[in-house]
Order: structure tokens, then C-alpha cells, then sequence
């Protein structure tokens, strides 16, 4: 069976299970230590890149989709995950199925949920499925490089807006750095997802004052200068910091 007509079984498939005209989109964010990433599913069919997305089931509501979406692509069940916007233009899929009968479920208009999603990237044994070549990490200041289907583009760079909106409330750092990590690092996490650089020492100092960090009695070895001490977050401090918001960056 060739990929047109597995497409057009899911197709009659998902007439029966899924609520028509609701999508979800999601954005799993991860970060290196130096880059933020996206997680992108490679189409066999065209050789267009997707978001991880699907569509909810009748006996679902959109955030239990959106985990199961999530699940499906990272094997990972406990992830941050927040609703960020709606997304409605007219003909956002036709073009992408052209080649399709005009019933084909996929070719529907179709109103589609944003969801981001924030892990912690080695934690993430990514997952493709049956008309997908590959399912990989993708750095956000490469997109342009690849050829995107539909808007998933602009939902990519409205998910990373919408991060840095709330970069001051939300428990970002605590979801995409691993548990112990040092201040470069966490500094060059802020400096990615705000797209400029910070002043060290203001940085450093500011961190300290607000008390969301505890020291360890680690160092991180293996660079080729002096190992740098090794935090976590206090997340008692952390969560009351967020709670009013943590500003100035």
C-alpha cells in the first residue's frame, strides 16, 4: 500500500473517531545548552516538515489530546504543556492536499489549537509514525532551511513569542534545563528564548537576590576551563517568585 492510500484510509477512519473541524498543534520545545529546538516530523509523501499534531477524539477534551499527541511523539507523559492561541485562516490545509479527493478528512477546514510543550531534550526518544520519514530536533534560527507545510511556521514563531511573554511567570527553566545545571547555562537558556544577550553581571546578580537557586557542592567537569559550580532550582522560592512574576530581563 502506497502512502496516497494509507492517507485516504485514515481518512475514513477518522470520520468515525475524531470531532471534525478541531486540530491540535503542538510545539515541543528543548534546549542544548546553547540553542532552543523544535520537534519537527519529516512527510514522506511531499518531504514537508509538520509539527507533531492530531485531531481530538470524540470521547476527548483538547488537553487530554494534546498528551496524547505529546505521549505519542516523546514516549514522555509528565511535560509542561500550555494553550497558547487559536489558529482559523481559510484554506490552512487544502493546498498540502491537493493531490487528495476533496472529502479526504486531512483537506477539511480545519480551526487548530496551539499547544507548547517544554522538555528537557535528552529525555526524548522522538517517535515518527507510518507516513513520516523522520521525526528530529530542529534549531528555531534554522527553520529557514526547511521546507514547512502549511503555517506551522508561523504557529512555531507564535508559540516562541508567546514563551517570551511569559518567561517571567511560567516554570521555564525548571522544564528544559536537566535537574542540575550551572548559571552559563541557565544564562544562555534566557538569551535563547529572548534572542539577545544579557549583561553577565547583572544577570548573575539578579538570580542570586531572588533566591530560586540552590548552590551544590558540584562542579561541572570536563571543559577546558575552571569547572563552574553546579545549582538546582529552590522550587519552593521559585513558584513564589512566579507567582508575582519575575521581571527585568
Amino acid at each position: 500500500m502506497d502512502f496516497k492510500e494509507i492517507i485516504i484510509n485514515n481518512s475514513k477512519k477518522a470520520y468515525e473517531i475524531y470531532v471534525p473541524h478541531i486540530s491540535v498543534d503542538t510545539v515541543i520545545f528543548g534546549f542544548n545548552g546553547e540553542q532552543l529546538k523544535a520537534l519537527l516530523l519529516k512527510m514522506k509523501f511531499n518531504q514537508q516538515w509538520f509539527l507533531p499534531g492530531g485531531y481530538m477524539k470524540k470521547e476527548e477534551n483538547l488537553e487530554s489530546a494534546a498528551k496524547r499527541i505529546l505521549k505519542e511523539r516523546t514516549q514522555l507523559s509528565d511535560i509542561f504543556l500550555q494553550e497558547f492561541s487559536v489558529f482559523s485562516e481559510f484554506n490552512r490545509s487544502e493546498k498540502t492536499f491537493e493531490d487528495f479527493p476533496d472529502d479526504l478528512w486531512h483537506k477539511q477546514r480545519f480551526i487548530s489549537v496551539g499547544y507548547y510543550a517544554l522538555v528537557n531534550h535528552k529525555d526524548v526518544s522522538p517517535i515518527g509514525d507510518e507516513l513520516s520519514e523522520s521525526c528530529d530536533w530542529i534549531f528555531l534560527d534554522e527553520l529557514e532551511n526547511y521546507n514547512i507545510t502549511m503555517d506551522h511556521k508561523k504557529i512555531i514563531e507564535k508559540a516562541l513569542n508567546t514563551l517570551r511573554e511569559q518567561i517571567s511567570y511560567k516554570p521555564i527553566g525548571l522544564n528544559l534545563l536537566p535537574e542540575k545545571f550551572t548559571l552559563p547555562e541557565l544564562q544562555k537558556l534566557y538569551e535563547a528564548i529572548l534572542g539577545r544577550t544579557l549583561n553577565r553581571g547583572n544577570f548573575y546578580r539578579k538570580i542570586k537576590n531572588i533566591g530560586i537557586l540552590k548552590k551544590l557542592d558540584e562542579q561541572r567537569k570536563g571543559g577546558a576551563h575552571k569547572s563552574p559550580d553546579l545549582y538546582i532550582f529552590n522550587q519552593e522560592n521559585y513558584f513564589k517568585a512566579l507567582e508575582s512574576g519575575i521581571a527585568g530581563w
